[in-house]
């Protein structure tokens, strides 16, 4: 639904002239969008079940690849041009029937979209994908009044505090809409409602709009939340109730603890998560899905130019039930040619940073830039009938380094080749295997210049502190840190500087924009990672990974862990608070735990007896559901349980376990509690 809207916000049709239909008939046009390979596309509209070819009603396109031609790959010249927008029709069909469109690609990599108009008015968007397909519409002018809410700004995951929902809504009636009531609730509970003045919202066209009531969420646990517009200008009903809610569904729980300065003046253990066993194999980054309680970490595998890079998704990392898959995409190839860096964003999508100059491998112009992907295991890595199973490239940094996500489908990378940082927003994904880029916006920062690895094997991070608004940003070649406050700067117009850029709805130089230096005088940094007020930082060759107050500019060093590691590359806050780290050379995953852990870092209210005792331990929740689960460790720093609480009381049995001393963490809604255990 969200493709389809988008991309006929961007363009509405408005009838000019119109046939002279019979009675019982409508007049139909369908408004064609070309993607880069105009000529790879060829369509035809059919009575609803006769297949392409036959009592072909319309057709348009390249007839050389005509109905058989998906995937010839022939590239025979004709047809429309590149990124053109074409109307063809009218024509006049019999109303209330149902008709099929039929698409044929060339290439097999889609592209091409199609908006059906009714009398004048928009009725639906068919996407063509992958080698195209049949496409059905149903030739009938949409009714009257009609508004639904198609998404909204709540994420997957949130902490306890106050949202304000800002949604979408679109009006795929004939009638523009002045004013409407905007309502949601929680599970089902009471309804809020919020009267939004649109002005006037015409047939297809979308607006965002703010409910005035914030939605509190005090309690963890998983909400179903339902949002829907009526009482369109008043008093009038919607005259199509099915499409009318939004179901949201999202889980609070806990943020991530920060207990990053336990580390200091302590000692450590360090602990392998995943290894070449688990396909851990040149490995250069790493990040935690954003539902924290999935404690789901998703790593990059460098790989070849020539095959690409792959991933390694850990379940349930770090516990004892942990368990790993490890994927590669078909076209991994162009889409993730030596990844360099993975980031998340809350709406579950992740991006990744292609480290190669031109991911065509062909000798031509720099063509790389961040490609986004589905964290949803039916989508990523599986056949999607087009050009892999990414949602969207661009193509504008060529030897990406790290990448950081700022928000939806926005995105912050390191241009390897220009030494800039380069903002991207994908805005609407093009769906898996699909090539429309025509609604993204790049914008370049380039007032200071950045600095790669000359060898291509140390990788230069970036992190965004989301609540401060600063992007952190390792400039390795120049053995620094700086930061960029990502609200400031000027827009300055101006136009890509390599040949062949591809078109997208905005390019734009930022200057003017602020700049901090953070850490100077480094050796050769790498993995970078921010919480609240402190900043950790990896050293590839010394495997040293640091702990800095960024308080204080420049920031100021306050702790080292020495790794004894000589390739330390990502690092990683985990939900946990711990720290999660990849090196290259052991193909591993690491985490550090700060040894002794014998200090409360949130104290929750519980009582933990006898201790010591002969193996049977007790842990007592005072206040009702605070605590939520814990962990054990054991003098080696190794998990040997791991268990939830479903009740306030609950006995933690180390019979079986040898004498000696042990780590409980406690999780509580406070955060987290850590107390040593005694086995005699």
């Amino acid at each position: 639904m969200n493709k389809i809207i988008t991309a006929i916000c961007i363009t509405f049709f408005s009838i000019l002239g119109q046939a002279q239909c019979a009675a019982g008939e409508v007049e139909i046009e369908l408004i064609v969008h070309t993607d880069n390979y105009g000529y790879e596309g060829y369509w035809e509209i059919t009575p609803s079940g006769d297949p392409c070819g036959t009592n072909t009603i319309a057709s348009g396109g390249n007839t050389a690849v005509g109905c058989n031609g998906a995937g010839d790959q022939s590239q025979t010249p004709g047809g429309y041009g590149n990124n053109q927008t074409i109307t063809e029709g009218p024509w006049c069909l019999s109303e209330n029937t149902d008709f099929a469109l039929h698409f044929i690609d060339d290439w097999g990599d889609g592209g091409f979209s199609f908006d059906v108009v009714v009398n004048g008015f928009q009725t639906i968007t068919l996407d063509g994908i992958g080698l195209g397909g049949t496409y059905s519409f149903i030739a009938t002018e949409p009714s009257g009044h009609d508004l639904s809410v198609f998404s909204v700004n709540m994420n997957s995951y949130v902490e306890f505090g106050s949202y304000l929902l800002e949604c979408h809504v679109f009006n795929a009636g004939t009638n523009a809409i002045s004013s409407y009531d905007l309502n949601y609730s929680v599970n089902g509970g009471p309804t809020f409602t919020s009267t939004i003045a649109a002005g006037s919202l015409g047939n297809y066209q979308t607006e965002s709009a703010t409910h005035s009531v914030s939605l509190d969420v005090t309690e963890f646990g998983v909400y179903t939340l339902q949002i829907w517009a009526d009482q369109l200008d008043g008093s009038i009903a919607d005259e199509n109730t099915s499409n009318d809610t939004l179901t949201k569904v999202f889980e609070a729980g806990p943020g991530i603890p920060n207990i990053i300065d336990t580390y200091i003046g302590a000692g450590f253990m360090m602990e392998q998560v995943a290894g070449p066993s688990q396909q851990v194999n040149r490995p250069t980054d790493l990040d935690f899905h954003p539902v924290l309680t999935n404690n789901e970490l998703w790593v990059t595998n460098k790989g070849t130019e020539a095959s690409g890079g792959s991933t390694v998704t850990i379940y349930n990392a770090g516990e004892a039930g942990q368990t790993s898959i490890y994927k590669q995409d078909g076209n991994a190839w162009h889409f993730m040619s030596l990844p360099t860096g993975i980031a998340f964003s809350q709406n579950g999508n992740w991006a990744n940073s292609p480290g190669v100059y031109d991911a065509n491998h062909n000798g031509g112009a720099a063509y790389t830039g961040p490609a986004l992907w589905s964290s949803d295991m039916s989508i990523y890595a599986e056949d999607s009938g087009g050009n892999g199973s990414h949602l969207d490239m661009l193509h504008a940094s060529p030897e990406c380094q790290g990448i950081a996500a700022e928000i939806d489908n926005v995105f912050w990378v390191f241009d390897g080749y220009t030494s800039d940082i380069v903002r991207y927003d994908f805005q609407e994904d093009h769906g898996p295997g699909n090539d429309d880029h025509g609604d993204a916006i790049i914008r370049r920062y380039s007032d200071d210049t950045v600095t790669k690895d000359a060898n291509d094997q140390i990788v230069s991070h970036l992190v965004l502190d989301k609540n401060a608004q600063w992007l952190y940003v390792v400039d390795h070649g120049n053995g620094r840190v700086i930061r960029i406050d990502i609200n400031t700067g000027s827009d300055m117009g101006g136009a890509p500087n390599y040949p062949n850029p591809e078109p997208v709805a905005e390019y734009t130089e930022y200057t003017g924009y602020t700049q901090e230096l953070v850490i100077s005088g480094l050796n050769k940094p790498s993995g970078i990672d921010v919480i609240d007020d402190r900043l950790i930082l990896s050293d590839y060759e010394n495997g040293e990974i640091s702990i800095y107050d960024i308080s204080i500019m420049p920031a100021q060093l306050m702790h080292t862990i020495p790794t004894s590691l000589s390739s330390v590359q990502g690092v990683k806050i985990g939900p946990d608070g711990r720290i999660w780290f990849v090196d290259y050379d052991t193909d591993a995953v690491n985490v550090l735990t700060s040894a002794p852990l014998g200090v409360n870092e949130i104290v929750a209210e519980y009582n933990l007896y006898p201790n010591p005792s002969t193996g049977i331990f007790n842990l007592h929740s005072i206040n009702a559901g605070q605590i939520l689960g814990f962990s054990i460790y054991d003098a080696q720093g190794r998990k040997v349980l791991d268990e939830v609480m479903n009740s306030d009381f609950r006995t933690i049995d180390l019979t079986h376990l040898p004498s000696g001393l042990f780590e409980v963490r406690i999780q509580s809604k406070l955060g987290f509690s850590t107390e040593r255990l005694i086995k005699e």
